[in-house]
């Protein structure tokens, strides 16, 4: 397996992410395609992967976008049904990019009816947090945060 930017608006990854939608409305109720502009995740401070299976073919794709200071949002992880590993490798590379670019933390959302979801994020080190921005006061939402690296003064 391969992982490397890409373009959202690329056929490959459109593709994924209408599964992705697809897959999202059929769980909650809502695709989650309004929650989601390709022109947020390109650019500086910004980034969008395609895993790609040893054939070359996308089974996988993840994004952030700047949010805060110190801190984006991870969006649109999906990876296809059966590619096992792929989700988990997707966002470690996410992590490594997002903390290269000089963010400390990741923040998330995702829908509380989505079990597999929520099971991955704590999975991975993802600690529930206060909804944020658009997700306040939504009870169907649910966030998440990770630390990505401890300031320097902490290191030592």
């Amino acid at each position: 397996m391969r992982i490397e930017p890409a373009d959202p608006c690329d056929p490959a990854a459109a593709g994924l992410l209408d599964r992705l939608s697809d897959a999202l409305e059929a769980i909650t109720g809502d695709s989650g395609r309004a929650s989601f502009d390709p022109l947020d995740v390109q650019g500086v401070g910004a980034s969008f992967v395609l895993a790609y299976d040893d054939r070359g073919r996308p089974i996988g794709c993840g994004a952030y976008r700047p949010l805060v200071e110190g801190v984006a949002e991870l969006k649109r992880m999906f990876a296809l049904p059966g590619s096992k590993g792929v989700g988990a490798a997707v966002l470690a590379h996410l992590e490594a990019r997002a903390q290269a670019d000089g963010y400390r933390e990741l923040w998330l959302e995702t829908r509380l009816v989505n079990d597999r979801a929520v099971r991955f994020y704590h999975k991975n080190g993802y600690r529930r947090i206060s909804n944020f921005g658009k997700y306040a006061g939504r009870p169907e939402a649910v966030c998440f945060a990770k630390i990505l690296a401890e300031p320097v003064s902490r290191r030592a």
